[in-house]
C-alpha cells in the first residue's frame, strides 16, 4: 500500500510541475507568437465560422514540448542514471516529428498560406523517424518482435523485418491520425489526455518508472496547455504540437512493447482518419457524392448542428471508455 502511495504521489508531482511550467510558457510564447505573427491560416475547405480563427497564434504546442523535456530532464533524471533511459527515448522521438511539425508550421506562416512541407518530405522524414525509433527499441531491449494480442493474452511471433515494416507504417499512421485529429479548439489535447492517463496507470504498475514519468508529465503538459488551447482558443498546437503527440503516444505504445493497444486508446485518431479516406474515396468512386457532411469526422459533427464544446466533450468520453477498455485488455499481462 506505501508503494502504491508513493507512486501516485510521484506521478501528482510530475504531472503538477509540467502543468504549471506549461501554464508559465504558455504566459511567455503566446505574447511571443503575436509578436512574430505567427498566426493559422485556416483552409477554405472547412467550416465556414472557422475562418473567424484566422490569425490565432499556432505552434502554441511548443509551450507542453518544453515542458514536458524540463519534467523529465528534471524528476526522471535518476531513472536515466540507473541506465533507464525509456522516457529519454520517447520524447527524442516525439521531438523528431515535432521538428517535422515546426519546419511545416514555419513554412505556412512564412508564406501566409496553410501549405508547408510537401506530402512527400513529410512521409519520408516520418518513415525515417519511424525506422530509426524501431531499431533504437529493439537494440535496448524494450522491443521485441513478438505482438501482443490485448484480452488474449498472447504474443504472435514476427519475423524483425515484418515486424519493422509494420512498426513503420503503424508509427507513421498515428502520428498523422492525431494531426488530423487536430482541427477543433481543445480537440487533439483533450482526448490525448485519457490516453496519457492509461499509460501512466499501465506503467506504473508495470513498475516502469521511466516511461511513467514520461506519462505524467505528457498528462500534466496537456493540461496545461488547455488552458489555452479550450474554446475559444488563445493558441493552437499547430503541427509542432500535433506530430509530437503523435509520435509521444505511439511512442509509449511501443516502449510499453504493446502497440495493438493503440487500436483502442486511438479509436478516435482511427475513427478520423477513417472518415478521411472513406469520403475522399467513396468521392472519388462516384463522381462528387459523400457520405458525411463534411471529413474529418468532427467537421461531419459540426456540420450537424454541433458546437465545438460538444465535439470535444463527446469525442473525449469516447477516448475515455475505451481506455478504460484497453485497460482491462493488458491486465491479464501487466497486472500481476
Amino acid at each position: 500500500m506505501t508503494s502504491r502511495m508513493e507512486t501516485f504521489a510521484a506521478v501528482l508531482i510530475v504531472a503538477g510541475v509540467s502543468f504549471v511550467l506549461t501554464a508559465l510558457f504558455g504566459k511567455l510564447l503566446i505574447p511571443m507568437l503575436r509578436r512574430l505573427k505567427a498566426g493559422q491560416s485556416i483552409k477554405e475547405d472547412g467550416p465556414t465560422w472557422h475562418m473567424a480563427k484566422q490569425g490565432t497564434p499556432t505552434m502554441g504546442g511548443l509551450m507542453f514540448i518544453l515542458a514536458i523535456a524540463v519534467t523529465v530532464g528534471v524528476l526522471g533524471w535518476s531513472h536515466v542514471a540507473n541506465g533507464d533511459r525509456g522516457a529519454v527515448y520517447v520524447f527524442f522521438f516525439a521531438l523528431v516529428f515535432g521538428v517535422i511539425g515546426f519546419l511545416d508550421d514555419y513554412m505556412k506562416v512564412v508564406h501566409h498560406q496553410n501549405t508547408g512541407l510537401t506530402a512527400g518530405w513529410k512521409f519520408l522524414l516520418q518513415l525515417a523517424a519511424a525506422i530509426l525509433m524501431t531499431v533504437l527499441l529493439r537494440y535496448e531491449g524494450y522491443l521485441s518482435p513478438n505482438l501482443y494480442l490485448p484480452f488474449a493474452q498472447v504474443s504472435i511471433p514476427l519475423p524483425w523485418p515484418v515486424y519493422m515494416v509494420f512498426a513503420a507504417f503503424v508509427m507513421v499512421g498515428t502520428v498523422n491520425a492525431v494531426n488530423i485529429t487536430d482541427g477543433v479548439d481543445g480537440l487533439s489535447s483533450s482526448v490525448t489526455v485519457p490516453v496519457a492517463l492509461f499509460f501512466v496507470a499501465v506503467t506504473a504498475r508495470w513498475n516502469e518508472g521511466e516511461l511513467t514519468v514520461f506519462s505524467a508529465a505528457l498528462l500534466g503538459g496537456l493540461l496545461g496547455f488547455l488552458l489555452y488551447n479550450r474554446y475559444p482558443a488563445k493558441v493552437f498546437m499547430g503541427d509542432t504540437g500535433s506530430l509530437f503527440l503523435g509520435g509521444a503516444v505511439c511512442g509509449l505504445a511501443f516502449a510499453a512493447d504493446m502497440p495493438l493497444i493503440l487500436i483502442l486508446v486511438g479509436v478516435v485518431y482511427i475513427a478520423e482518419t477513417l472518415s478521411d479516406i472513406i469520403q475522399v474515396t467513396y468521392f472519388k468512386a462516384t463522381h462528387g457524392k459523400r457520405i458525411f457532411k463534411m471529413a474529418p469526422l468532427h467537421h461531419h459533427f459540426e456540420m450537424c448542428g454541433w458546437n465545438e464544446k460538444k465535439v470535444v466533450a463527446v469525442f473525449t468520453a469516447v477516448s475515455a471508455v475505451f481506455c478504460v477498455l484497453a485497460w482491462f485488455g493488458v491486465a491479464g499481462r501487466y497486472l500481476i
